[in-house]
């Protein structure tokens, strides 16, 4: 094998493609040998500077498959050439209160692929064996990649809603079409609200099973009983709660957001509450992993190849986007 790997850097400004050394896994790591990475919002945010500092000459990328080829001293529950995802969550310190109370998620000091450790948008990439999903074989490389986080992101948001039955989805892009899946086989109905005049996006919407689309400037057809938002627009906030009924609950299931908006307290009033998603937990991982391997999930892509994870990322800004972007390693 080469001693070095293609991959795209991030340098705090720009993102190029350079050649750098193929990592060695350290104890408890495996190298991974990159198959598809998925081209999240995040990353955009990275790039774009709304989360502030990311590791140095970082590698960008957290919705990952690909082939474990190398083993660290002491890796174990993977073996080589298993096929695994990698996502966001990276390593978690295990020991602090939030770990110790099931909340990984909110760990004190951990770690985040492709924003505070490498990630994806290379040949290769070192991963935590204990934070490594096996992908179920009903998918691809590429239909698989997006799962890893606007999958999982979307399920934990799904979860946050509890028991509603009646869902508006703010922001119709990967996460939301996976998750309109989910709740529909789960006999809820949705209703997505998209940008004005996102023809495109409100056709795919209704081809995974919102039962309407429309814009996100206009009330959906009926009071809802969760709203989900994943557009990083705070001034969804208020048009959700607006659109909630009673008791109902607004969850905003992305890492950034504009802020939000004041709006009048009777909006609030009646039980209604906003929520927040943060990160995920290995438990959210096994679960998704195991609704996608039941159903399966269509996942509705448009692949690049890695030199041209900047025109994904580009497409993604400007909207050109339906469903998810994913390079193909």
């Amino acid at each position: 094998m080469d001693a070095s790997m293609q991959a795209m850097i991030f340098d705090g400004h720009t993102l190029d493609a350079q050649r750098v050394p193929v990592p060695t896994p350290g104890a408890g790591q495996v190298r991974i040998r990159v198959l598809a990475c998925g081209v999240c919002r995040t990353d955009l945010h990275v790039i774009d500077g709304d989360l502030s500092h990311p590791k140095p000459a970082l590698i960008p990328g957290h919705e990952i498959v690909g082939r474990v080829e190398k083993l660290g001293e002491g890796a174990a529950g993977v073996a080589l050439g298993d096929r695994v995802g990698v996502p966001w969550l990276g390593h978690t310190c295990g020991v602090c209160r939030f770990c110790a109370s099931g909340r990984e998620n909110l760990c004190d000091a951990p770690l985040f692929h492709g924003y505070t450790c490498d990630g994806g948008y290379a040949e290769y990439v070192l991963a935590d064996a204990r934070y490594c999903f096996p992908i179920p074989d009903t998918y691809d490389d590429t239909q698989a990649a997006p799962l890893l986080c606007a999958g999982l992101i979307g399920y934990r948001t799904l979860r946050m809603a509890g028991d509603a039955q009646r869902l508006g989805i703010y922001g119709f892009g990967a996460a939301a079409h996976i998750v309109t899946q989910i709740a529909v086989a789960q006999g809820r109905t949705v209703y997505a609200m998209t940008r004005p005049g996102d023809t495109s996006a409100q056709a795919l919407a209704t081809q995974v099973g919102a039962v309407w689309a429309g814009s996100s400037l206009d009330p959906p057809p009926a009071l809802l009983d969760a709203a989900l938002i994943f557009a990083p627009d705070g001034s969804l906030v208020p048009a959700a709660l607006g659109a909630t009924d009673k008791g109902g609950v607004v969850v905003c299931g992305g890492i950034h957001m504009s802020d939000i908006p004041s709006f009048p307290y009777r909006h609030l009033w009646e039980e209604r509450r906003i929520v927040s998603v943060a990160n995920l937990t290995r438990e959210d991982g096994v679960g998704l992993m195991n609704v996608a391997a039941s159903l399966p999930i269509q996942v509705h892509t448009t692949v690049y190849p890695l030199r041209d994870a900047d025109k994904a990322l580009g497409d993604m800004r400007a909207g050109r986007l339906v469903g998810a972007a994913v390079l193909r390693i």
